[in-house]
């Protein structure tokens, strides 16, 4: 209540600060790999965080844009080889040495980036699905045909001579060190003017670039940093994997997996991705554990995503907040018809917006 005697809408509440949520959250994550330390599960967290990564990346440009990729594959799998090329060719020791080359691998993903979206971002909306389909073909086509890939044969990776119980920790803690950073990207650009310019691209282009909005250069600027992360986390996967084939690096499930992801949590915002990705992920490997001999946990994997999507069709996230904010703007109606009916003075229709 306002100082005049008269209730304060909404809007103008101050809502509490959601970071020290996301403190906790980093926290939880953090300790994961010391609580459960079965070398199984800690894998499946890796994996799981290499795909919040892609999904939150990806999320920077699609999600904010409102343009639908299905090419970031290329990223990924450019990554991958720019990691095994150099670790192989520059002859760097194994090791905690090799996670110097993930900032490498994810520059070329942005250097490759800028001119597939020169040529892509001249598209529109469903034009622009097409051709990074084709893009993400030329780029497993090269891969498999071009001599310094070594075709299907693959580039192997040396193994670290890291202990079997902790193996996987120090993949686990290099690759969230990459989420926070892409996260705090994420929220930079959610929070300034480049954001809402890419949202005002999303809700009309035309408008958009009515309205002073350099549509073009904002599009392809956001293209060029959701393919860094995605860069350094398929270097990451082809490290942890000690191998880097075609059809892992450019893997066509990739693309379809994140975008999942994302629209499951919550396309366009900061958490949903994460969300997405850390469910669809984590019980992708675990049915692939349980069921690997049968095809029961595609089945499976499926259809708590169709379920998911027909009760929450706009993502998890987004429906949370919406069911909170109607709980809270109800009980506010409440609770402002009850001290008007007390007599306490409040002049409820007096309340400006």
């Amino acid at each position: 209540m306002s100082a005049e005697g008269t209730l304060e809408p909404a809007s103008r509440r101050r809502r509490p600060p959601t970071w020290p949520l996301w403190l906790i959250a980093l926290a939880l994550v953090g300790v994961f790999p010391l609580v459960f330390t079965d070398v199984t599960t800690t894998s499946i967290a890796v994996f799981t965080l290499i795909f919040m990564v892609s999904a939150a990346a990806w999320n920077i440009f699609s999600g904010y844009s409102g343009y639908l990729a299905l090419g970031h594959a290329v990223f990924f799998g450019t990554g991958a080889y720019t990691f095994a090329l150099t670790a192989q060719d520059w002859h760097v020791p194994t090791g905690w040495t090799l996670f110097a080359l993930l900032p490498l691998a994810g520059l070329v993903a942005g250097a490759v980036a800028i001119p597939l979206g020169l040529i892509a971002l001249r598209t529109r909306r469903h034009t622009f699905v097409v051709v990074t389909i084709a893009m993400f073909f030329v780029f497993q086509l090269l891969a498999t045909n071009l001599p310094f890939t070594d075709g299907t044969s693959g580039i192997q990776i040396n193994t670290p001579l890291w202990s079997p119980y902790t193996y996987n920790r120090p993949f686990f803690y290099m690759t969230l060190a990459i989420l926070v950073l892409t996260v705090i990207v994420s929220w930079a650009v959610r929070r300034s003017r480049f954001g809402l310019q890419l949202m005002a691209i999303r809700d009309d282009e035309d408008r958009a670039r009515g309205m002073g909005v350099r549509v073009w250069p904002v599009k392809l600027t956001a293209f060029v940093l959701s393919a860094i992360p995605i860069g350094m986390v398929g270097g990451m996967y082809a490290y942890f994997l000690g191998v880097v084939y075609p059809q892992v690096a450019f893997d066509p499930l990739f693309d379809i997996a994140i975008a999942l992801m994302a629209f499951l949590g919550g396309l366009g915002t900061l958490a949903g991705p994460l969300l997405g990705a850390l469910v669809l992920e984590s019980l992708q490997q675990y049915f692939t554990e349980q069921f690997s001999n049968s095809s029961l946990y595609l089945i499976i994997y499926g259809g708590l995503f169709l379920v998911v999507i027909l009760l929450l069709p706009r993502g998890v996230i987004p429906s949370i907040s919406q069911f909170v904010g109607s709980r809270r703007a109800r009980a506010a109606r409440q609770q402002g018809g009850g001290e008007d009916a007390g007599g306490l003075g409040v002049d409820v229709a007096g309340v400006t917006p």
